[in-house]
């Protein structure tokens, strides 16, 4: 026996206690999920289990192993693959299997509701009905069976008695219509959450199976999940980039929507950032790899997102409870209907049974169950293939409800980037100004240093050569330039030398009010002039803003660090209807809970960094740039995984729109519900019609919640 082979038989007797997720196939019902969870509790070796009929998985924790879990689904009447090696063909050919035998079981049911009209004898119409309740019924009675052995009173098992009770009082076309409609229902359920899932499979499928390798001088093909990091992937025009790296080698446009969303194209050139599952469309690129094939950006999304669709939202929760005390009062209520009311002679035995059966097919509530998660499930799809990262329905809940979102200035409305604004010499001319201010600032590793020097590189101005630098924290520089101590520093710095500002006081003063940064540069006894540094806005910013006043976000709030006059003016250009100035991070948490005092429900958008304890404080915590960090990914409720504001409205009007929904659905669910129960004494409902009010019900429910996957930027 070799080693592996050795490490998978030891595998097999030697279980160990693992938090491991599968893929349930046969799940096409609500109800089915429960069944597996109960069973698999009454099993001493697993330690807790969670099964989510909306994604298809099952999440489960045990100290046996795999074959022995795979078995014990399979007692539960369903089949387990553990995630990531389900086969779709096997897969397909098990469904058309099940809708054949929903077409045969139709065609009998026709064949015997004509023989019955045409004079065939009763024995030979009611053995087509009998054949018919067989075929269309053996799966939904297998899983009766199993779901009795579990202790869960599913669809399933009311459906099963039903029909069996329905046989037993002569009703064979009612027992066979039921089965017939059940099986109808639940098929077309299964292909309708089918696509929602697929909304997950579509993004597990946008990273390629294989990638070029270079080794010296040749190409290998070589599958993702064998690539190391530090490899040289090369990528051609119009292929997907394999792994997470950075561009060694060529320049092309990378189309990223699959990961951010974003509709135009971005520019690579060497040492960029690439994403795996992004398009290369241009030209050939060297890039070497920096994750592995489980730790890129996309496999985060794809998993962040399966665990977002597995959590479940409040009113979900809420739901799930009623169901479970809805479920077996109406069952009580079926038996007593059944007994009582012959037994003091009111009526006949036949009519109550009927009536009985009937109530067992409204006792489940399969519409009202699945109302809420298959919205969820739809709506985190839809973020996700435009580039946000909602984590779970509690988020998307919240998000619906906003109502004021504050905003972190820098780097979130604006670039983060400071730029020179203007050049004000108050003697000489700007090329003396800026090759002294090039000169004092090229060593300093501050923004407004940089964005100083960057300016002077632009216009091809050379700097002073100077000596003995010197850093003045908080305040500025200073340097030796041909033979005078030059300075460049803030208002504060020259106040302390004492330095005479002349006419540019007011300059100053004027420049600060319109939000700009000033450095100042001159000596003790002369001034050379002003520069003057801004934030730039981002293009998106003003765009996003009124796209959430749009969409009834009532509060929009800045929130900054810097100076009033600052915060005003970007105010001012962005139409922000708040602004709080000189705020350290635990001011702008004060802020964040007096939003929440005022009554409303606060998001808050900021790096995920910085703003930690803001983004902690608010009920929304969203996040800006998550493709290009992990903190983000891993701290906020909500990322955007491009760098810009205008996925914002999109994600505010799909998460308002899943909480109407969501509404739309239950308020359907118990109104059908309530009606079909109110129609059952009157003698209007019959066996067939309270099939198509719970099946049919579940069906519009799942449809109405499409709608969620349609909705576009």
């Amino acid at each position: 026996m070799s080693d592996e082979q050795e490490s998978h038989a030891l595998e097999r007797i030697e279980p160990s206690r693992a938090m491991r997720t599968y893929t349930i196939e046969g799940m096409d019902c609500s109800s089915c999920a429960l069944t597996i969870e109960n069973h698999l509790k009454m099993n001493t070796a697993v330690k807790q289990v969670s099964v989510h009929f909306t994604s298809g998985k099952m999440t489960i924790e045990h100290d046996n192993s795999v074959e022995e879990v795979i078995q014990a689904v399979a007692q539960a009447g369903y089949k387990a693959v553990p995630a990531g090696s389900v086969g779709r063909s096997r897969e397909a050919t098990k469904n058309r299997s099940e809708n054949n035998a929903v077409v045969i079981a139709g065609v009998l049911l026709v064949c015997g509701f004509l023989g019955s009209h045409a004079g065939v004898q009763s024995m030979l119409v009611n053995a087509l009905y009998g054949i018919a309740i067989v075929i269309g019924g053996y799966k939904p009675a297998r899983s009766a069976y199993y779901a009795a052995r579990s202790r869960s009173l599913d669809m399933n098992v009311l459906m099963t008695a039903a029909v069996i009770g329905a046989a037993a009082i002569g009703e064979w076309l009612e027992g066979a219509t039921v089965v017939w409609l059940f099986a109808l229902g639940n098929m077309l359920q299964a292909r309708s959450i089918e696509k929602t899932r697929d909304s997950i499979r579509n993004l597990i499928d946008l990273a390629p199976a294989e990638a070029d390798i270079r080794s010296g001088s040749q190409l290998l093909r070589k599958p993702v999940e064998e690539i190391r990091i530090g490899e040289m992937m090369v990528v051609k025009p119009g292929n997907k980039i394999p792994l997470d790296g950075t561009v060694v080698a060529g320049q092309s446009s990378v189309n990223q929507a699959p990961i951010t969303g974003e509709s135009i194209p971005v520019d690579k050139l060497p040492g960029d950032p690439v994403y795996a599952g992004t398009i290369n469309e241009e030209g050939l690129l060297e890039i070497q790899a920096t994750k592995l094939a489980q730790d890129t950006t996309l496999a985060k999304i794809v998993h962040l997102v399966e665990e977002a669709q597995e959590k479940k939202a409040p009113t979900e929760a809420i739901v799930d409870k009623f169901a479970r005390v809805y479920t077996p009062i109406v069952f009580l209520l079926a038996l007593a209907v059944m007994i009582f009311p012959p037994i003091i002679g009111f009526g006949a035995w036949s009519a109550w049974f009927y009536k009985g059966l009937e109530l067992l097919v409204v006792a489940c509530p399969c519409a009202l169950v699945i109302s809420t998660p298959v919205a969820i499930v739809a709506a985190i799809g839809n973020a996700a293939r435009n580039g946000v990262l909602i984590k779970g329905g509690a988020f998307l809940e919240l998000a619906g409800k906003v109502s004021a979102i504050a905003f972190d200035k820098t780097g979130t409305l604006t670039e983060g980037k400071p730029m020179v604004s203007q050049v004000i010499p108050s003697e000489g001319s700007d090329a003396e100004l800026l090759a002294i201010a090039y000169g004092l600032e090229e060593y300093s590793t501050h923004p407004i240093a940089k964005s100083v020097v960057q300016y002077a590189k632009e216009r091809g101005i050379a700097p002073a050569r100077g000596e003995q630098f010197r850093n003045l924290p908080g305040k500025g520089v200073g340097a030796i330039i041909h033979g005078q101590l030059y300075y460049a520093g803030s208002m504060t710095l020259f106040q302390e030398l004492r330095a005479s500002l002349g006419g540019l006081g007011e300059q100053i003063r004027a420049l600060q009010q319109e939000g700009n940064t000033i450095v100042i540069v001159g000596t003790v006894d002369r001034m050379l002039g002003v520069i003057a540094v801004a934030d730039r806005i981002r293009a998106a910013s003003v765009a996003a803003i009124s796209g959430l006043r749009r969409e009834g976000i009532r509060e929009v709030i800045m929130l900054t660090g810097d100076n009033e006059g600052t915060a005003k003016k970007i105010a001012a250009l962005t139409g922000v209807t708040r602004s709080g100035s000189e705020l350290l991070p635990e001011n702008k948490a004060s802020v964040i809970r007096q939003l929440q005092e005022e009554g409303h429900t606060v998001a808050m958008v900021g790096d995920g960094i910085n703003d930690a304890p803001a983004l902690a404080t608010a009920d929304v915590g969203i996040a800006m740039g998550g493709a290009g960090t992990d903190t983000a990914i891993e701290t906020a409720d909500i990322v955007l995984m491009a760098d810009n504001l205008e996925k914002l409205p999109h994600t505010m009007r799909l998460s308002r729109t899943a909480m109407r929904i969501i509404k739309q659905n239950i308020a359907f669910s118990l109104m059908i519900k309530a009606a079909a129960l109110i129609l059952i004494f009157p003698e209007i409902l019959t066996l067939w019609i309270a099939v198509i009010s719970d099946t049919g019900a579940a069906l519009v429910v799942i449809l109405n919640s499409m709608r969620l996957l349609k909705i576009k930027n």
